[in-house]
């Protein structure tokens, strides 16, 4: 029902045509990624990482599109820790909104590094289940529609906990 893809349908020449002919029940992910897996967080770089990512994803947008991939099956997602350093996944963080305009945006930022760097220490991974509720909430109040998450009860609890203070008078 879905193909995400790290690399926005880049990483084989046949990519479009095969998510192309996927069938209009397949939702396409495309995500940003500044270099290749081994390398991406070497030296990333970028004048203004959630524009920059913007403009690729509403390049790649365009591209899926032109080889017949219907918008409405496009999701983009801004790749949290792929290729970016704190700073730049703060920018995009703050700057998720802006996204939006694309269309359906994924953000998968539970259990990431960046936690331990927010909060100004090392936390193992197992242990940041507070930073990633606290992504999720921020991604739902700011364009997320779709959360990639690990720990799935207790972020629908958070989620509904959120849905009830939103939906007061």
């Amino acid at each position: 029902t879905m193909l995400n893809d790290v690399t926005a349908l880049t990483g084989d020449a046949e990519s479009l045509r095969v998510a192309a002919g996927a069938g209009s029940g397949v939702e396409i992910v495309l995500m940003h990624m500044q270099g290749q897996p081994q390398t991406m967080q070497s030296d990333p770089r970028y004048d203004h990482a959630a524009l920059d990512i913007f403009d690729y994803l509403e390049a790649r947008m365009a591209a899926a599109q032109a080889a017949g991939i219907e918008r409405a099956r496009l999701i983009v997602d801004p790749g949290i820790g792929f290729g970016k350093r704190p700073a730049d996944n703060a920018a995009i963080l703050h700057h998720l909104g802006l996204y939006r305009s694309l269309g359906r945006v994924l953000l998968g930022a539970s259990r990431k590094n960046l936690i331990s760097h927010f909060a100004g220490r090392a936390i193992a991974v197992e242990a940041r289940l507070p930073g990633s509720l606290s992504l999720a909430v921020h991604g739902a109040l700011n364009g997320a529609s779709i959360l990639r998450v690990h720990d799935v009860s207790e972020t629908q609890q958070a989620l509904a906990v959120l849905g009830a203070i939103r939906a007061a008078d």
